[in-house]
């Protein structure tokens, strides 16, 4: 299995930083192809070219990937176009985010006309500082020194004003462990926006959010909600990650009694139950995980059941050219066991069926059949 790259992002914000930098590393740890172990503190800085804006909030991250370095910073512009980053020509100009690759394991490279690593960290201290948080015994190949040391050096001479600023977001020791963010005294900040919501929810139903039960309700509803509907932040290719085999093999291949979890569009009540899917091979196979991650990849989304196997089906139709697929659902609702009917031993069928399975019975009913042994 290959191993990851260890990659280091930085991250500037001038327009409205206090929440569009926790957004941007919100973001990143969403992003299935970026794993996150590492934040650093958050500094301010004057505006570099154009004196008159807004300082910046600086911050850097540490990641994980497998992806190649092309992709890494095709998820990090997707990231800053939806935080609505519009590049331009000025690269001074204020912005709402910035997410640049600063190192790439230890890779020297040009990638789309920037150097990598980026040169500016030996004289900018605003980069400089964040990077040596996240990763202090790098070497800096320009200077040779390590990133805590060019950090310490630049601080000796004044070579720029960085002052570490609180910030709303969530930290991580650069060994992975949580803490605090910057002093250690405010409690761990998520998603401060999310947060707010969830905060006014509470208000609305008669509660007090500052009650020693509902102190981190707002955090863990933020937790929680990124991780049910995580199949937003990724992708079909991004899932099934080239676990495509071309096999001589054309007799039916199921994979049953698959666990999944969603939440109803309708209510955002949970709706939860087993797939069974199956597919006819055309000269090649998937890896039998990725069925089950397939289904997740569309279940993490709010679902209607009906819309969910047509998404498998079809996912799997797209990525495998396969003679037919075929899904099943059979799935428990709380919006039905809860409220309305309240019929707590309800359940709900639905199926797709893809070409030989649509066009041919004898085949659809082998299908069926073998999902009853």
């Amino acid at each position: 299995m290959p191993k990851p790259t260890v990659v280091l992002v930085a991250i500037g914000s001038n327009i409205e930083p206090d929440d569009n930098v926790p957004a941007a590393i919100r973001a990143i740890d969403r992003h299935s192809g970026l794993e996150l172990i590492g934040i650093s503190h958050v500094y301010e800085s004057p505006a570099v070219g154009h004196p008159d804006q807004p300082h910046f909030h600086n911050a850097a991250v540490k990641i994980n990937t497998l992806l190649e370095p092309a992709a890494v910073r095709q998820a990090l512009r997707g990231i800053e176009g939806n935080l609505g980053r519009v590049r331009t020509s000025d690269k001074y100009a204020s912005r709402q985010i910035d997410l640049d690759i600063a190192f790439f394991g230890d890779q020297s490279f040009e990638l789309a006309g920037n150097q990598i690593p980026d040169p500016d960290v030996a004289i900018e201290m605003y980069l400089a500082a964040p990077l040596a948080d996240v990763d202090p015994h790098r070497i800096e190949p320009t200077t040779g020194l390590s990133l805590a040391d060019l950090k310490e050096k630049m601080m000796r001479e004044g070579t720029a004003e960085v002052t570490p600023v609180t910030s709303n977001i969530r930290r991580l020791d650069t060994d992975g462990r949580y803490a605090t963010d910057i002093d250690g005294a405010r409690e761990e900040t998520y998603a401060p926006k999310y947060e707010e919501l969830v905060s006014e929810m509470l208000h609305q139903l008669g509660e007090d959010p500052k009650r020693e039960g509902l102190v981190k309700t707002p955090l863990r509803v933020a937790k929680a909600m990124d991780f049910l509907t995580s199949g937003y932040s990724t992708s079909l290719e991004e899932v099934v990650n080239d676990a495509i085999f071309e096999e001589d093999y054309d007799e039916m291949v199921i994979v049953k009694d698959i666990e999944f979890y969603s939440l109803c569009e309708h209510h955002m009540l949970p709706f939860f139950g087993t797939a069974a899917v199956g597919y006819i091979p055309n000269g090649r196979i998937i890896g039998v995980s990725k069925i089950a991650r397939i289904v997740d990849l569309f279940a993490r989304r709010l679902q209607v059941q009906e819309r969910l196997a047509n998404q498998v089906a079809d996912g799997l139709m797209d990525v495998l050219q396969p003679h037919g697929v075929a899904v099943v659902l059979e799935a428990s609702h709380f919006c039905m066991m809860m409220r309305g009917v309240q019929k707590q031993g309800s359940s709900m069928v639905s199926s797709a069926m893809r070409g030989t399975f649509t066009d041919n019975a004898r085949t659809r009913s082998e299908f069926l059949e073998l999902l009853a042994h």
